[in-house]
């Protein structure tokens, strides 16, 4: 099958759907972020825009959609808790992706020293606290301070082309 060109197009001429899924080549992790919100509710959204920045200081990136329902709340947040989810917890993204509900139904959590909820068996966790949020066309980014992590050592759930892998 001979590859799609779309390099000679203007950033108003790609087509959405098209781009989506060339970036979908791009095999990534799924992560569960939980916070705070800004009425002391417990949050949380699946994110796969997860990025490490820096290890001294330890900061990490990732970015939320302008138009998300916990927008508000994730970017008045002091802290919050980035979940790499391990390989058996593709329902725990789906529970998280969805709109509306109790997404923390069903699931354990404990609480880290801020109040954000941690998710129970994740492959790591990385707690932190914002450092910096940037203008990111229809995303926020946000780069936060990773002030505690544990690493369980356990296989991640992958999301490549669409749909969940394991590695």
């Amino acid at each position: 099958m001979a590859a799609k060109k779309h390099s000679d197009n203007t950033s108003s001429d790609i087509d959405p759907m098209a781009l989506r899924k060339a970036l979908g080549s791009f095999a990534t992790g799924i992560t569960v972020v939980t916070a705070r919100g800004k009425d002391g509710q417990r949050v949380g959204m699946t994110a796969n825009s997860f990025n490490s920045v820096s290890l001294s200081p330890a900061l990490v990136l990732w970015s939320i959609d302008k138009s998300s329902n916990c927008f508000d709340d994730f970017i008045q947040a002091e802290n919050y808790v980035i979940h790499v989810l391990g390989q058996d917890q593709e329902s725990i993204s789906d529970q998280f992706a969805k709109s509306g509900g109790d997404k923390f139904a069903g699931i354990s959590c404990s609480e880290n020293h801020a109040g954000v909820p941690i998710l129970p068996e994740c492959s790591a966790y990385f707690e932190c606290s914002i450092e910096h949020q940037y203008d990111g066309g229809d995303h926020i980014i946000l780069v936060g301070r990773v002030v505690n992590f544990v690493d369980s050592g356990s296989a991640p759930l992958i999301f490549y082309r669409g749909d969940y892998k394991k590695l």
